[in-house]
């Protein structure tokens, strides 16, 4: 996910910020009935580097913690810090984004986080104890990045986005063991968030760019049985990165960073899952890493970094697939998280904004008054 280069100019940020101070003065800002509801504290060291977040079924938000080099836990409802998981690689040395870790996280039952690491493994984090209980090699040379869960067949799908050429391992939840691997030859740009989707039984993964073309996104559509790519779905002009299921049986598409330092417009995609077909272009929110489908809700949200005029947490109708707001966020924010329960959104912020928010921390969005 987060490279180099999606570090965003603070001037940037720094007008989103003053704006929105001035405006907090007379109501505070909102994106239908969101709005920014509390802000969470990150012990340990400042939060400069950081990746994927998840929240699992009872209500654990877990972030992956580059400079802390861990899983940090967090209750979703109470906000209040449940622990660390260290024994990750963290941050640091010659390889840059490429070696560091955690990267990806997914939950897998209610016990475990599965985490990608810099050292080419995934690490298995029991969620009581806060404790790495097992670290698979992907048998990579680089990082283990993005990580997404099929429970249907007990598999976690792991990417190995920084090797050339990157490719996708399949573990089984079961023995924890490899059982398939598919190479993806033509992603010259790696490859980015994955998911499973129960209607196909099929895994989704968003393809930047095809044989070094930057204007040739795809959705690669894999079949987890036999680990062979069934297709690819073009995505024109986006260099997709983040990637989540709607309640159609739609995807919702993240234009990502890259595509806006091509030149591409910062904007969001809805495609149909089965048949690839573009059902939505939104031009109002885009420059995206992770997003997140809060079915329950109706919403999906989007870490749009690299949004024009600023860093955003973008909040669209998942249902009709209209744009609903945009609301200011801080420097780096490109990952995002909701619990379902509580309809609370998570967003992580790197150290260096703003007074509450000077060694980083967790922006808490949510319905006003929860």
């Amino acid at each position: 996910m987060p490279k180099p280069k999606m570090l965003l100019p603070l001037v940037a940020w720094a007008c989103a910020a003053l704006s929105l101070a001035a405006g907090a003065v007379r109501a505070a800002p909102r994106a239908g009935d969101i709005t920014r509801i509390a802000t969470l504290q990150v012990p340990g060291r400042p939060l400069k580097t950081f990746d994927i977040g998840f929240v699992n079924a009872d209500g654990v938000y877990a972030l992956s913690d580059r400079s802390n080099a861990g899983l940090d836990f967090f209750d979703a409802a109470t906000g209040r810090f449940l622990g660390r998981a260290t024994g990750f690689k963290g941050y640091g040395g010659t390889g840059g984004f490429d070696t560091a870790g955690p990267n990806g996280v997914v939950a897998v039952g209610r016990n475990q986080f599965w985490a990608g690491d810099g050292d080419s493994t995934v690490k298995v984090v029991d969620v009581h104890t806060r404790k790495v209980i097992a670290s698979i090699s992907t048998g990579g040379r680089k990082r283990t990045d993005e990580i997404s869960y099929d429970p249907r067949d007990h598999l976690v799908i792991a990417v190995n986005n920084a090797d050339d050429p990157p490719f996708v391992t399949f573990i089984s939840t079961r023995t924890r063991k490899i059982v398939g691997r598919l190479r993806l030859e033509h992603a010259t740009e790696g490859a980015e968030q994955s998911l499973w989707n129960p209607a196909t039984g099929l895994v989704y993964l968003s393809i930047p760019s095809l044989d070094g073309v930057k204007a040739r996104g795809a959705v690669a559509v894999i079949d987890p049985h036999t680990f062979r790519l069934v297709k690819l779905m073009p995505v024109p002009r986006c260099m997709p990165a983040g990637l989540a299921l709607g309640p159609h049986d739609d995807l919702l598409l993240g234009c990502s960073d890259d595509g806006v330092a091509a030149g591409f417009p910062a904007r969001s995609f809805v495609m149909n899952a089965k048949t690839g077909r573009i059902l939505a272009r939104l031009p109002r929110v885009g420059g995206s890493d992770e997003v997140w489908s809060d079915r329950k809700a109706g919403r999906y949200y989007l870490a749009a970094v690299d949004n024009t005029g600023g860093p955003v947490l973008g909040v669209i109708d998942s249902r009709t697939n209209r744009w609903i707001g945009n609301l200011a966020t801080g420097p780096h924010a490109h990952s995002v998280a909701a619990d379902a329960a509580t309809g609370k959104v998570f967003v992580p912020i790197a150290a260096g904004s703003a007074p509450d928010c000077a060694r980083g921390c967790i922006a808490v969005f949510g319905p006003h008054g929860k």
